[in-house]
Protein backbone atom coordinates (compact mmCIF):
# COMPACT_ATOMS: atom_id res chain seq x y z
CA UNK A 1 0.00 0.00 0.00
CA UNK A 2 1.16 3.41 -0.80
CA UNK A 3 1.90 6.46 1.74
CA UNK A 4 -0.93 8.63 -0.98
CA UNK A 5 -3.39 5.95 -0.06
CA UNK A 6 -3.13 5.63 3.76
CA UNK A 7 -4.45 9.06 5.02
CA UNK A 8 -6.38 7.61 8.68
CA UNK A 9 -5.33 5.75 11.65
CA UNK A 10 -7.57 2.96 11.18
CA UNK A 11 -5.47 2.37 7.06
CA UNK A 12 -1.91 2.78 8.67
CA UNK A 13 -2.63 -0.12 11.17
CA UNK A 14 -3.88 -2.62 8.31
CA UNK A 15 -1.05 -1.56 6.61
CA UNK A 16 0.92 -3.36 8.69
CA UNK A 17 3.41 -0.20 9.85
CA UNK A 18 5.97 -1.07 12.55
CA UNK A 19 6.69 2.35 14.40
CA UNK A 20 10.36 2.21 15.07
CA UNK A 21 12.47 5.62 16.96
CA UNK A 22 14.78 7.43 14.77
CA UNK A 23 17.50 5.96 15.94
CA UNK A 24 16.46 2.33 14.80
CA UNK A 25 15.59 3.67 11.88
CA UNK A 26 19.12 5.35 11.07
CA UNK A 27 21.12 2.01 12.24
CA UNK A 28 19.11 0.05 10.05
CA UNK A 29 19.14 2.11 6.83
CA UNK A 30 23.03 2.16 7.74
CA UNK A 31 23.46 -1.24 8.06
CA UNK A 32 21.62 -1.58 4.37
CA UNK A 33 23.87 0.85 2.94
CA UNK A 34 27.11 -0.99 4.75
CA UNK A 35 25.86 -4.15 3.17
CA UNK A 36 25.09 -2.53 -0.51
CA UNK A 37 28.73 -1.17 -0.70
CA UNK A 38 27.09 2.44 -0.86
CA UNK A 39 28.38 5.97 -0.05
CA UNK A 40 26.97 6.81 3.45
CA UNK A 41 28.05 10.56 3.29
CA UNK A 42 28.85 11.69 -0.18
CA UNK A 43 31.14 14.77 -1.33
CA UNK A 44 32.82 14.34 2.32
CA UNK A 45 36.24 13.88 1.38
CA UNK A 46 39.68 12.88 3.48
CA UNK A 47 37.51 11.05 6.43
CA UNK A 48 37.55 7.65 5.40
CA UNK A 49 39.44 6.50 7.32
CA UNK A 50 38.62 8.62 10.58
CA UNK A 51 35.70 10.60 11.09
CA UNK A 52 33.59 8.70 8.57
CA UNK A 53 34.07 5.49 10.50
CA UNK A 54 33.61 7.04 14.01
CA UNK A 55 30.30 8.70 13.08
CA UNK A 56 29.06 5.10 11.29
CA UNK A 57 30.00 3.73 14.96
CA UNK A 58 28.22 5.89 17.25
CA UNK A 59 24.88 6.52 14.57
CA UNK A 60 24.66 1.99 15.05
CA UNK A 61 24.93 2.96 18.94
CA UNK A 62 21.95 5.52 18.78
CA UNK A 63 24.34 7.59 20.57
CA UNK A 64 24.05 11.96 20.59
CA UNK A 65 26.90 13.39 18.51
CA UNK A 66 29.24 16.05 19.23
CA UNK A 67 32.13 16.74 16.28
CA UNK A 68 34.90 19.04 17.39
CA UNK A 69 37.06 21.00 14.84
CA UNK A 70 38.34 23.48 13.59
CA UNK A 71 36.12 26.13 11.53
CA UNK A 72 35.58 24.81 7.55
CA UNK A 73 36.01 21.08 8.41
CA UNK A 74 32.71 19.90 7.01
CA UNK A 75 30.89 19.49 10.62
CA UNK A 76 27.88 21.06 9.84
CA UNK A 77 27.81 19.05 6.26
CA UNK A 78 28.38 16.27 7.77
CA UNK A 79 25.13 16.45 10.56
CA UNK A 80 22.98 17.56 7.51
CA UNK A 81 23.81 14.60 5.27
CA UNK A 82 22.35 11.94 7.97
CA UNK A 83 18.70 13.00 6.66
CA UNK A 84 20.09 10.53 3.86
CA UNK A 85 19.72 7.85 6.88
CA UNK A 86 16.12 8.24 7.49
CA UNK A 87 12.91 6.49 6.05
CA UNK A 88 11.68 8.22 3.29
CA UNK A 89 8.40 8.95 5.23
CA UNK A 90 7.24 8.58 7.86
CA UNK A 91 3.40 9.01 9.80
CA UNK A 92 1.86 11.99 11.22
CA UNK A 93 -0.70 13.00 13.19
CA UNK A 94 -2.27 15.37 11.07
CA UNK A 95 -1.64 19.10 12.34
CA UNK A 96 0.17 17.69 15.42
CA UNK A 97 2.75 20.39 16.54
CA UNK A 98 5.52 17.73 17.66
CA UNK A 99 5.19 15.23 14.92
CA UNK A 100 3.18 12.85 16.75
CA UNK A 101 3.35 9.04 15.91
CA UNK A 102 0.13 7.90 15.23
CA UNK A 103 0.81 4.36 16.90
CA UNK A 104 2.75 6.22 19.74
CA UNK A 105 0.85 9.75 20.48
CA UNK A 106 2.81 12.53 22.40
CA UNK A 107 1.21 15.02 22.79
CA UNK A 108 -2.31 15.54 24.89
CA UNK A 109 -3.27 16.89 22.07
CA UNK A 110 -2.88 13.84 19.59
CA UNK A 111 -4.04 11.81 22.60
CA UNK A 112 -7.44 13.09 22.79
CA UNK A 113 -7.82 13.45 18.97
CA UNK A 114 -7.39 9.61 18.62
CA UNK A 115 -9.66 9.18 21.45
CA UNK A 116 -12.40 11.05 19.98
CA UNK A 117 -11.96 10.38 16.26
CA UNK A 118 -10.10 6.80 16.86
CA UNK A 119 -9.24 4.75 13.13
CA UNK A 120 -10.48 7.58 11.28
CA UNK A 121 -7.85 10.01 12.89
CA UNK A 122 -6.54 11.78 9.88
CA UNK A 123 -2.28 10.97 9.58
CA UNK A 124 -0.17 12.90 7.16
CA UNK A 125 3.59 11.93 5.93
CA UNK A 126 6.21 13.40 6.98
CA UNK A 127 9.32 13.75 4.21
CA UNK A 128 13.31 12.83 5.62
CA UNK A 129 14.16 16.23 3.87
CA UNK A 130 11.53 18.11 6.69
CA UNK A 131 13.02 16.00 9.43
CA UNK A 132 15.94 18.58 9.74
CA UNK A 133 16.17 21.40 12.43
CA UNK A 134 19.26 23.12 12.94
CA UNK A 135 19.76 25.85 15.37
CA UNK A 136 22.74 28.43 16.00
CA UNK A 137 23.83 28.47 19.15
CA UNK A 138 24.12 32.88 20.19
CA UNK A 139 23.95 34.28 23.27
CA UNK A 140 20.51 35.67 22.81
CA UNK A 141 19.12 32.37 22.54
CA UNK A 142 16.44 31.53 25.43
CA UNK A 143 14.50 28.71 27.16
CA UNK A 144 11.59 29.55 25.20
CA UNK A 145 13.67 29.31 21.60
CA UNK A 146 14.28 25.31 22.53
CA UNK A 147 11.72 24.06 25.18
CA UNK A 148 8.75 26.19 24.81
CA UNK A 149 6.66 28.59 27.09
CA UNK A 150 3.11 29.77 27.88
CA UNK A 151 1.43 31.57 25.04
CA UNK A 152 -1.50 33.86 26.71
CA UNK A 153 -2.68 34.33 23.06
CA UNK A 154 -3.52 30.71 22.85
CA UNK A 155 -4.82 30.38 26.19
CA UNK A 156 -7.35 33.18 25.40
CA UNK A 157 -8.43 32.18 21.94
CA UNK A 158 -9.07 28.59 23.23
CA UNK A 159 -10.65 30.08 26.22
CA UNK A 160 -7.95 27.74 28.65
CA UNK A 161 -6.89 28.79 31.91
CA UNK A 162 -3.02 28.37 32.60
CA UNK A 163 -3.19 24.63 34.49
CA UNK A 164 -4.31 23.59 30.78
CA UNK A 165 -1.25 21.55 28.93
CA UNK A 166 -2.99 23.33 26.03
CA UNK A 167 -1.42 26.99 26.84
CA UNK A 168 2.30 25.47 26.02
CA UNK A 169 3.90 27.21 23.17
CA UNK A 170 6.19 24.41 22.19
CA UNK A 171 10.13 25.60 21.20
CA UNK A 172 12.01 24.63 18.76
CA UNK A 173 13.68 21.03 20.01
CA UNK A 174 9.47 19.64 20.87
CA UNK A 175 8.82 20.32 17.71
CA UNK A 176 11.95 18.73 16.05
CA UNK A 177 10.67 15.16 17.74
CA UNK A 178 11.16 12.43 15.67
CA UNK A 179 13.67 14.61 13.71
CA UNK A 180 17.84 15.25 13.50
CA UNK A 181 18.22 18.37 15.97
CA UNK A 182 21.29 20.00 15.41
CA UNK A 183 23.16 22.73 17.78
CA UNK A 184 25.96 24.85 15.73
CA UNK A 185 28.14 25.97 17.57
CA UNK A 186 27.25 24.59 21.08
CA UNK A 187 30.31 26.26 23.43
CA UNK A 188 28.31 29.48 22.36
CA UNK A 189 24.81 28.98 24.24
CA UNK A 190 25.00 30.46 27.75
CA UNK A 191 25.42 27.82 30.63
CA UNK A 192 22.04 28.35 31.81
CA UNK A 193 20.33 26.91 28.34
CA UNK A 194 22.68 24.31 28.57
CA UNK A 195 21.31 23.29 31.43
CA UNK A 196 18.19 22.90 29.96
CA UNK A 197 19.30 20.34 27.57
CA UNK A 198 19.80 17.73 30.77
CA UNK A 199 16.96 15.75 30.65
CA UNK A 200 16.15 15.94 27.05
CA UNK A 201 19.34 14.14 26.42
CA UNK A 202 19.04 11.58 29.40
CA UNK A 203 15.50 10.88 30.95
CA UNK A 204 13.36 12.96 27.67
CA UNK A 205 12.10 15.37 30.29
CA UNK A 206 11.04 18.84 29.45
CA UNK A 207 9.20 21.90 31.97
CA UNK A 208 8.01 24.55 30.85
CA UNK A 209 6.68 27.51 33.02
CA UNK A 210 5.79 24.69 36.37
CA UNK A 211 4.10 22.46 33.62
CA UNK A 212 6.57 19.00 34.44
CA UNK A 213 5.43 16.93 31.34
CA UNK A 214 6.53 13.19 30.59
CA UNK A 215 7.77 13.95 27.24
CA UNK A 216 10.13 10.93 25.70
CA UNK A 217 11.09 12.87 22.56
CA UNK A 218 12.66 10.64 19.99
CA UNK A 219 15.34 12.51 18.51
CA UNK A 220 18.66 12.68 16.91
CA UNK A 221 20.76 15.11 18.71
CA UNK A 222 23.71 16.52 16.96
CA UNK A 223 26.39 19.14 18.63
CA UNK A 224 28.91 20.77 16.63
CA UNK A 225 31.73 23.09 18.31
CA UNK A 226 35.14 24.56 17.81
CA UNK A 227 38.35 24.07 20.21
CA UNK A 228 38.98 27.80 20.09
CA UNK A 229 35.65 28.81 21.31
CA UNK A 230 36.02 26.99 24.91
CA UNK A 231 38.73 29.71 26.22
CA UNK A 232 37.39 32.92 23.76
CA UNK A 233 33.51 32.31 24.21
CA UNK A 234 32.60 30.01 26.04
CA UNK A 235 32.48 25.98 27.21
CA UNK A 236 30.44 22.88 27.48
CA UNK A 237 29.42 22.83 30.88
CA UNK A 238 30.79 19.45 32.03
CA UNK A 239 27.67 17.54 33.17
CA UNK A 240 26.44 18.75 29.64
CA UNK A 241 29.32 17.00 28.04
CA UNK A 242 28.69 13.87 30.08
CA UNK A 243 25.87 13.49 28.59
CA UNK A 244 26.75 13.71 24.79
CA UNK A 245 27.61 10.17 23.82
CA UNK A 246 30.36 10.43 21.38
CA UNK A 247 32.74 13.11 20.91
CA UNK A 248 34.47 12.75 16.94
CA UNK A 249 37.14 15.13 15.85
CA UNK A 250 37.53 16.18 12.74
CA UNK A 251 40.68 18.04 11.03
CA UNK A 252 41.97 19.36 7.80
CA UNK A 253 42.62 17.33 4.57
CA UNK A 254 45.60 15.40 5.10
CA UNK A 255 47.48 15.70 1.62
CA UNK A 256 47.27 18.58 -1.27
CA UNK A 257 45.55 16.35 -3.20
CA UNK A 258 42.51 15.57 -1.30
CA UNK A 259 42.66 19.15 -0.41
CA UNK A 260 41.88 19.81 -4.20
CA UNK A 261 39.56 17.57 -4.83
CA UNK A 262 36.97 18.98 -2.21
CA UNK A 263 38.21 22.70 -3.51
CA UNK A 264 37.46 21.22 -7.06
CA UNK A 265 33.90 20.23 -5.86
CA UNK A 266 32.77 23.25 -3.96
CA UNK A 267 33.99 26.15 -6.28
CA UNK A 268 30.91 27.74 -8.12
CA UNK A 269 31.69 27.99 -11.92
CA UNK A 270 29.21 28.74 -14.47
CA UNK A 271 29.61 26.46 -17.48
CA UNK A 272 30.57 29.01 -19.27
CA UNK A 273 33.75 30.17 -17.48
CA UNK A 274 34.47 26.80 -17.49
CA UNK A 275 34.67 26.37 -20.95
CA UNK A 276 36.51 29.87 -21.47
CA UNK A 277 39.12 29.51 -18.72
CA UNK A 278 42.07 27.07 -18.55
CA UNK A 279 42.70 26.26 -14.89
CA UNK A 280 45.83 23.96 -15.08
CA UNK A 281 46.31 21.68 -12.40
CA UNK A 282 49.40 23.43 -11.19
CA UNK A 283 47.27 26.62 -10.24
CA UNK A 284 45.11 24.57 -8.21
CA UNK A 285 48.06 22.75 -6.35
CA UNK A 286 49.25 26.25 -6.25
CA UNK A 287 46.06 27.42 -4.32
CA UNK A 288 45.62 24.34 -1.52
CA UNK A 289 49.33 25.31 -1.10
CA UNK A 290 48.60 28.85 -0.03
CA UNK A 291 45.92 26.68 2.64
CA UNK A 292 48.81 24.60 3.81
CA UNK A 293 51.53 27.42 4.23
CA UNK A 294 48.83 29.35 6.23
CA UNK A 295 48.24 26.56 8.82
CA UNK A 296 52.07 26.22 9.53
CA UNK A 297 52.48 29.77 9.44
CA UNK A 298 54.11 31.73 12.31
CA UNK A 299 51.87 35.07 11.40
CA UNK A 300 48.46 32.64 11.82
CA UNK A 301 46.76 31.80 14.53
CA UNK A 302 47.06 28.04 15.07
CA UNK A 303 43.74 27.63 17.36
CA UNK A 304 41.52 29.83 15.00
CA UNK A 305 42.53 27.46 12.10
CA UNK A 306 42.55 27.96 8.30
CA UNK A 307 39.07 26.48 6.45
CA UNK A 308 38.49 25.34 3.22
CA UNK A 309 36.56 28.22 2.66
CA UNK A 310 39.83 30.11 1.98
CA UNK A 311 41.09 27.89 -1.26
CA UNK A 312 37.11 27.86 -2.26
CA UNK A 313 37.21 32.12 -2.48
CA UNK A 314 40.99 32.05 -3.95
CA UNK A 315 40.24 29.62 -6.51
CA UNK A 316 36.96 31.67 -7.65
CA UNK A 317 38.60 34.79 -7.56
CA UNK A 318 41.20 33.84 -9.25
CA UNK A 319 39.01 32.82 -11.61
CA UNK A 320 37.58 35.96 -12.31
CA UNK A 321 40.48 37.98 -12.41
CA UNK A 322 41.40 35.80 -15.43
CA UNK A 323 37.86 36.60 -16.64
CA UNK A 324 38.17 40.28 -16.21
CA UNK A 325 41.26 40.30 -18.10
CA UNK A 326 39.53 38.14 -20.75
CA UNK A 327 36.75 40.59 -21.11
CA UNK A 328 39.71 43.80 -21.61
CA UNK A 329 41.86 42.13 -24.24
CA UNK A 330 38.29 41.05 -26.05
CA UNK A 331 39.72 37.46 -25.99
CA UNK A 332 37.31 34.23 -25.79
CA UNK A 333 39.50 32.22 -23.88
CA UNK A 334 42.34 32.50 -21.49
CA UNK A 335 44.72 30.46 -19.14
CA UNK A 336 44.91 31.62 -15.18
CA UNK A 337 48.71 32.82 -14.66
CA UNK A 338 50.38 32.57 -11.09
CA UNK A 339 50.15 36.62 -11.10
CA UNK A 340 46.58 35.97 -10.26
CA UNK A 341 47.54 34.56 -6.81
CA UNK A 342 47.95 37.91 -6.31
CA UNK A 343 44.46 38.83 -7.49
CA UNK A 344 43.20 36.07 -4.65
CA UNK A 345 44.61 38.36 -1.45
CA UNK A 346 41.16 40.04 -0.76
CA UNK A 347 39.86 36.44 -0.55
CA UNK A 348 42.85 35.31 1.52
CA UNK A 349 42.89 38.00 4.12
CA UNK A 350 38.91 37.44 5.43
CA UNK A 351 39.96 33.84 5.81
CA UNK A 352 43.08 34.43 8.39
CA UNK A 353 43.07 35.26 12.11
CA UNK A 354 46.66 36.77 13.08
CA UNK A 355 48.49 36.34 15.86
CA UNK A 356 50.38 40.04 17.58
CA UNK A 357 53.10 38.89 15.00
CA UNK A 358 50.77 39.28 11.86
CA UNK A 359 48.96 41.72 12.97
CA UNK A 360 52.25 44.05 13.19
CA UNK A 361 53.01 42.76 9.79
CA UNK A 362 49.45 43.34 8.33
CA UNK A 363 47.85 40.93 7.28
CA UNK A 364 48.01 41.94 3.10
CA UNK A 365 51.88 41.50 3.69
CA UNK A 366 51.27 37.98 5.07
CA UNK A 367 48.98 37.28 2.65
CA UNK A 368 51.89 37.80 -0.11
CA UNK A 369 54.33 35.75 2.37
CA UNK A 370 51.80 33.08 2.13
CA UNK A 371 51.36 33.26 -1.83
CA UNK A 372 55.40 33.40 -1.84
CA UNK A 373 56.16 30.04 0.88
CA UNK A 374 53.21 28.00 -1.44
CA UNK A 375 55.42 29.48 -4.94
CA UNK A 376 58.68 27.66 -3.34
CA UNK A 377 57.26 24.66 -1.53
CA UNK A 378 55.58 23.72 -4.81
CA UNK A 379 58.74 24.73 -7.37
CA UNK A 380 60.69 22.13 -5.20
CA UNK A 381 58.85 19.70 -6.53
CA UNK A 382 58.37 20.52 -10.27
CA UNK A 383 61.78 22.34 -10.80
CA UNK A 384 65.08 19.93 -9.85
CA UNK A 385 67.90 21.74 -7.82
CA UNK A 386 65.89 25.00 -7.77
CA UNK A 387 66.32 24.99 -4.08
CA UNK A 388 70.23 24.55 -4.51
CA UNK A 389 71.07 27.31 -6.50
CA UNK A 390 72.93 29.08 -3.64
CA UNK A 391 74.49 26.01 -2.50
CA UNK A 392 78.51 26.36 -4.12
CA UNK A 393 78.81 22.66 -3.58
CA UNK A 394 76.08 21.66 -5.93
CA UNK A 395 77.17 23.47 -8.98
CA UNK A 396 75.48 21.42 -11.43
CA UNK A 397 72.35 22.91 -9.90
CA UNK A 398 73.32 26.98 -10.99
CA UNK A 399 74.36 24.86 -14.55
CA UNK A 400 70.40 24.10 -15.46
CA UNK A 401 69.44 27.76 -15.26
CA UNK A 402 72.85 29.19 -16.62
CA UNK A 403 71.31 30.45 -20.00
CA UNK A 404 68.65 32.67 -17.96
CA UNK A 405 70.78 33.71 -15.28
CA UNK A 406 73.18 34.84 -18.08
CA UNK A 407 70.01 36.69 -19.74
CA UNK A 408 69.39 39.07 -16.85
CA UNK A 409 72.56 39.87 -15.97
CA UNK A 410 72.20 42.53 -18.31
CA UNK A 411 68.49 43.19 -18.49
CA UNK A 412 65.13 42.91 -17.14
CA UNK A 413 61.91 41.51 -18.25
CA UNK A 414 57.98 42.87 -17.41
CA UNK A 415 55.00 40.85 -17.06
CA UNK A 416 51.85 43.00 -17.02
CA UNK A 417 48.79 41.49 -15.35
CA UNK A 418 46.27 42.62 -17.86
CA UNK A 419 47.72 41.92 -20.73
CA UNK A 420 46.50 39.69 -23.53
CA UNK A 421 47.67 35.95 -23.73
CA UNK A 422 49.66 36.40 -27.11
CA UNK A 423 51.25 39.50 -25.04
CA UNK A 424 52.00 37.58 -22.00
CA UNK A 425 53.50 34.98 -23.85
CA UNK A 426 55.89 37.65 -26.25
CA UNK A 427 56.96 39.08 -23.18
CA UNK A 428 57.90 35.85 -21.45
CA UNK A 429 60.07 34.54 -24.82
CA UNK A 430 61.89 37.64 -25.17
CA UNK A 431 63.63 35.60 -21.49
CA UNK A 432 66.67 33.44 -23.36
CA UNK A 433 67.11 30.25 -21.98
CA UNK A 434 63.52 30.19 -20.21
CA UNK A 435 61.48 27.92 -22.48
CA UNK A 436 64.25 25.69 -23.17
CA UNK A 437 64.41 25.03 -19.41
CA UNK A 438 60.64 24.32 -18.56
CA UNK A 439 60.52 21.93 -21.73
CA UNK A 440 63.68 19.79 -19.88
CA UNK A 441 62.54 19.60 -17.02
CA UNK A 442 59.33 17.98 -18.86
CA UNK A 443 55.66 19.76 -16.93
CA UNK A 444 53.52 19.31 -19.91
CA UNK A 445 52.95 15.78 -18.51
CA UNK A 446 50.15 17.70 -16.11
CA UNK A 447 49.01 19.93 -18.90
CA UNK A 448 50.73 22.63 -17.51
CA UNK A 449 50.65 25.36 -20.78
CA UNK A 450 53.90 26.30 -21.70
CA UNK A 451 53.75 30.19 -20.77
CA UNK A 452 52.81 29.38 -17.12
CA UNK A 453 55.17 26.90 -16.85
CA UNK A 454 57.99 29.55 -17.71
CA UNK A 455 55.92 32.70 -15.74
CA UNK A 456 56.14 30.14 -12.95
CA UNK A 457 59.92 29.30 -13.27
CA UNK A 458 60.44 33.00 -13.03
CA UNK A 459 58.63 33.43 -9.86
CA UNK A 460 60.21 30.62 -8.55
CA UNK A 461 63.55 31.86 -8.94
CA UNK A 462 62.54 35.00 -7.86
CA UNK A 463 61.63 33.25 -4.38
CA UNK A 464 64.40 31.81 -4.14
CA UNK A 465 66.59 35.09 -4.12
CA UNK A 466 67.93 33.83 -7.39
CA UNK A 467 66.00 36.77 -9.30
CA UNK A 468 64.47 40.11 -8.01
CA UNK A 469 60.81 40.65 -8.05
CA UNK A 470 59.25 44.42 -7.93
CA UNK A 471 55.60 45.03 -8.41
CA UNK A 472 55.01 48.57 -10.61
CA UNK A 473 51.69 48.93 -10.67
CA UNK A 474 49.90 46.41 -12.84
CA UNK A 475 53.58 45.42 -13.57
CA UNK A 476 55.76 42.56 -12.30
CA UNK A 477 59.30 43.12 -12.78
CA UNK A 478 61.91 40.40 -13.19
CA UNK A 479 65.58 41.65 -12.77
CA UNK A 480 68.90 40.19 -11.32
CA UNK A 481 68.86 39.93 -7.49
CA UNK A 482 72.34 41.41 -7.49
CA UNK A 483 71.86 44.45 -9.41
CA UNK A 484 68.77 44.88 -7.76
CA UNK A 485 69.98 44.86 -4.05
CA UNK A 486 73.53 46.59 -4.90
CA UNK A 487 72.06 48.98 -7.62
CA UNK A 488 75.59 51.02 -7.85
CA UNK A 489 76.83 47.70 -9.63
CA UNK A 490 74.98 48.77 -12.39
CA UNK A 491 76.87 52.38 -13.32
Amino acid sequence: MKTEDIKTLGRLKASGYVSKSIQEEMKDNLLLKLKNKEEVFPGIKGYEDTVIPAMERAILAGHSINLLGLRGQAKTRIARLMTGLLDEYIPVVEGSEVNDDPLLPLSSWAKSIIKEKGDETPITWLHRDDRYAEKLATPDVNIADLIGDMDPIKAANLRLTYNDEGVIHFGMIPRANRCIFVINELPDLQPRIQVALFNILQEGDIQVRGFKLRFPLDMQFIFTANPEDYTNRGSIITPLKDRIQSQIITHYPGSAEIGMSITRQEVKLSKETKNNVEIPLLMERLVEQVAIEARQSEFVDEKSGVSARLTITAYETMVASAERRMALNGEKKTTLRVSDLSAAIPAIVGKIEMVYEGEQEGAVNVAHRLIAAAIRAVAADYFMDIAQLGNKKRPEAKARYEGILEYFESKSVDLISDSSDKDFSAALKKVKGLEEAVTHFDLAKDGTPVHLRMEFLLHALAEYSVLDKKTLGRNLRFVDYLSSVMPWQEN
